[in-house]
């Protein structure tokens, strides 16, 4: 599993925690996440992430 960190806010999405209160499972593959997924702190698009 793998961790993606937000370019703009320095937020980390972790695939193995995954986001409960935003609806993402545990174990969702970055990849996976909705083209419309925000970072839940600044707003920005997947596209703004770097993998760690």
């Amino acid at each position: 599993m793998s961790k993606y960190v937000c370019d703009v806010c320095g937020w980390t999405y972790d695939e193995a925690a995954g986001v409960p209160d935003e609806g993402i499972a545990p174990g969702t593959k970055f990849g996976d996440l909705p083209d419309d997924f925000v970072c839940p702190v600044c707003g920005v698009g997947k596209d703004q992430f770097t993998a760690e």
